[in-house]
């Protein structure tokens, strides 16, 4: 029994592994622009590479490329970093270089190098993965969600009248407000009007 659960352990480890290791970021050929995400897995970044020569070997490697990195969300970010890297014809890891701005607005392009890169081959694609997008304090990265607009308040509603009653040596009158009363007091009829206070 503590083998079958040994061994279902192992295999739940190396699953994890692998799909930790899967990247979502896909490679592109150096002509064509290459996405970065961010942590939700929408595009954050878009990297064209801007270097034309990569002819790398092992004896003489590329040490840095420039590329162009354009923000293309509506966010405002305050830092961006992350990752170029390079495969040869064979789908190999060839190549990375590190790339960092230390602020990118929306729809906003700059120029970047990579130092630290060493590039051992002729590539044939690339990606980018962006690992630190970090933004202004004013702004949130998430999604722009719509706000519907405040309720309009409600019209006034007349308030119902209330009733009193007036009670004349025993005798119950009911009076509303601002409702006029006639009472006979006397010989005279006399005018009552119960008023709110203004």
């Amino acid at each position: 029994m503590k083998r079958i659960v040994m061994a279902f352990a192992a295999i739940v480890v190396l699953a994890c592994t692998a799909f930790a290791q899967q990247s979502t970021e896909q490679r592109a050929a150096l002509t064509d622009a290459a996405t970065g995400l961010d942590a939700k897995g929408a595009p954050a970044i878009e990297a064209r590479l801007l270097t034309q020569v990569l002819n790398g070997s092992d004896e003489s490697p590329v040490t840095n490329v420039k590329i162009a990195v354009k923000n293309v969300t509506p966010i405002f970010y305050t830092y961006v970093s992350g990752w170029a890297t390079f495969y040869d014809a064979n789908a190999t890891r060839c190549g990375e270089g590190l790339f960092k701005l230390d602020a990118l607005a929306p729809q906003e392009s700059a120029e970047v190098d990579t130092p630290g890169l060493r590039l051992r081959c002729t590539p044939s694609t690339w990606r980018v993965v962006a690992t630190n997008l970090v933004t202004r304090t004013a702004d949130i990265a998430k999604p722009v969600e719509t706000q519907a607009p405040p309720p309009e308040p409600a019209p006034a509603q007349p308030t119902a009248p209330v009733n009193f009653v007036i009670s004349v040596d025993g005798e119950e009158h009911p009076i509303q407000v601002n409702n006029p009363i006639v009472l006979r007091l006397g010989n005279r009829n006399r005018t009552i009007v119960l008023k709110a206070p203004q």
